[in-house]
């Protein structure tokens, strides 16, 4: 039978800020990001919450500290991916690196909110992007068009896509989110035809309310072919 640790031994284990982020991450995995409270954080290293502003200013530098992590994680595994040979098939190796960057975000489905909130570019962020360019580069993009192609794939390009809306019927039980939404149909027919006839039905795919592996590889794919279809007449 394996031996539980001591927590009067694990809290003698010196507290770094190293620790305080990682502790964060396991929080936010294990209940979702509104679970990473300071207090929860504290309670999880097994120390007073004052002990933390020793190595976090306050909860929006955890959330920076947590968002660059996950984007190292990002670095990491798509570090693993080799470029295509002098501009051979950029479109596979990209849409590669993107997945892989996605199902780092599917480990860590909270992430993508607190990535998305972040004002300034990290570090990882910024490693990650100049990567990008330079598979575009490697692809035969000029700088220019290299550039129109990451504004056009924006956040899909680390692996998730923001929302346009949540409809407030998103986290409504079946019975009563068509209720809803058949109150809603003179208002707003399109829009209720829609979302009675679609559903994601994987959780485990899915970063939004409409960000499901199936909708994310579609709009990858068509941004790819189209910049394919411009590179090839540029």
């Amino acid at each position: 039978m394996a031996a539980h640790a001591d927590p009067r031994t694990e809290a003698r284990v010196p507290l770094t800020k190293t620790r305080v982020l990682s502790a964060a991450v396991e929080l936010a995995d294990g209940g979702g990001i509104d679970a990473l409270t300071m207090r929860n954080l504290a309670h999880a290293l097994g120390v007073e919450a004052m002990s933390l502003y020793y190595h976090v200013a306050n909860k929006d530098e955890v959330l920076d500290g947590i968002a660059e992590a996950i984007l190292g994680e990002i670095h990491e595994v798509v570090g693993t991916i080799e470029g295509p040979p002098d501009g051979v098939d950029w479109k596979t190796a990209m849409r590669q690196r993107i997945l892989s960057a996605r199902q780092v975000l599917l480990r860590h489905p909270w992430a993508a909110g607190v990535i998305e909130t972040r004002t300034a570019m990290s570090l990882e962020a910024a490693k990650y992007f100049d990567e990008v360019l330079g598979l575009f580069r490697a692809g035969g993009f000029s700088y220019d068009m290299a550039h129109h192609a990451m504004h056009a794939l924006g956040s899909r390009a680390l692996g998730f896509t923001q929302e346009l809306f949540e409809p407030d019927t998103a986290d409504a039980g079946d019975e009563q989110a068509t209720a809803m939404l058949e109150q809603m149909a003179d208002k707003i027919p399109h829009i209720v035809e829609m979302l009675m006839e679609v559903s994601h039905d994987d959780p485990d795919s899915t970063l939004g309310w409409c960000d499901d592996q199936v909708e994310f590889e579609f709009g990858l794919d068509l941004i790819l072919d189209g910049l394919e279809r411009l590179r090839q007449t540029s």
